[in-house]
């Protein structure tokens, strides 16, 4: 039983690590990556919220800028309208899209290394939650009798190493993307 809520603990608390660094691919660095147009969506075949891979490639021109290459020639400006929506000013080159990604400004890079911060806490925000599941289905089970107040405090201390563990993963996560940020 301690072990179920354990391994539960666990899975739940990795995919908190994952969510955050699905969102931390999506900050810009200065460096042209084909994660930062995951979260773009285009008006496709009357479809309003085509993800832009789904009705394109995306790849690197270089260091500096992305290539968008629609598989239907007459999506080009549906996708130029979604990358507009998403913030991102596209030149378009016949049948191709081309997304320059200027560094950041020292000031910008400051204010998104913030927004890492927040991220990272919000990521230990539900870190915490899983753990305070956890402890409470620990509870449960003594107060049903089917676990001893030694086995109770056993399964917390496990927990809380859980939990010490992940929070130290979620701080490598955030410290590593604003060396990252920092360093354009």
């Amino acid at each position: 039983m301690l072990n179920d809520i354990k391994n539960n603990a666990q899975t739940r608390m990795a995919k908190s690590i994952d969510a955050l660094k699905h969102t931390l691919t999506s900050i810009r660095t200065g460096r042209a990556t084909p994660a930062l147009l995951d979260r773009v969506t285009v008006n496709a075949y009357g479809n309003a919220s085509t993800p832009l891979n789904q009705v394109a490639s995306i790849s690197n021109a270089d260091a500096h800028s992305l290539l968008v290459t629609p598989f239907d020639k007459s999506m080009i400006k549906e996708i130029e309208k979604g990358l507009y929506n998403a913030e991102f000013t596209p030149n378009t080159l016949g049948t191709a899209i081309r997304i320059n990604m200027p560094p950041p400004t020292e000031e910008r890079r400051k204010e998104l290394a913030k927004q890492v911060q927040k991220e990272g806490e919000g990521a230990k925000i539900a870190i915490r939650n899983i753990r305070q599941d956890a402890n409470k289905e620990i509870a449960k089970l003594v107060k049903d009798k089917a676990i001893s107040e030694d086995e109770k405090k056993r399964g917390e201390d496990d927990i809380q190493k859980l939990t010490d563990a992940n929070i130290k993963d979620v701080d490598k996560v955030v410290a590593d993307k604003e060396k990252e940020l920092l360093s354009v």
